[in-house]
């Protein structure tokens, strides 16, 4: 099992940056690079608790489909989304935000395991973990640049 722990210090409203890392809408403008599309579940706007998401994207050069539940939910401190379908044997991603000063920090704790025994954990360590990684900074640095802008207006209705 590997585990990517992530930090992301944002200036705005922790409620802002929770509501955003729960919106459909903006996760699939931060995934140009794999053209992410929720085909079914809730697809768009935001999710909450025991929401499903099918996401479809290309990763490796390989159409994937991936179906995330969120399974607890406390707004707007913590959130937690596990994998129920799709290319892993266990993805587990526990979202969870505290103020600091007039900042929202943002910490991504995730685990995730391969399937195929050895041979999964060969491929995790060698390409999967670095590529999750990459995958949810690229996610985070979009959050904190709509949450610090007026970009997050497109994805919330109300601060």
């Amino acid at each position: 099992m590997a585990k990517i722990i992530l930090h992301t210090k944002i200036n705005a409203p922790i409620e802002r940056c929770f509501l955003l890392s729960l919106s459909v809408d903006l996760h699939k403008g931060s995934t140009a690079q794999t053209n992410e599309k929720a085909i079914a579940g809730v697809t768009s706007g935001l999710m909450k608790l025991n929401d499903t998401v099918t996401w479809e994207a290309k990763h490796f050069g390989i159409v994937q489909h991936f179906t995330s539940k969120i399974l607890k939910y406390d707004k707007p401190n913590y959130f937690v989304s596990e994998m129920e379908k799709g290319a892993f044997k266990k993805f587990h991603h526990q979202h969870s935000f505290k103020t600091e000063g007039s900042f929202c920090v943002m910490t991504d704790e995730l685990d995730m395991e391969a399937p195929f025994g050895i041979i999964g954990k060969l491929v995790t360590t060698l390409v999967l973990k670095d590529h999750i990684r990459k995958f949810l900074l690229i996610r985070n640095d979009f959050i904190k640049q709509m949450a610090e802008g007026e970009g997050w207006k497109k994805f919330l209705k109300e601060d």
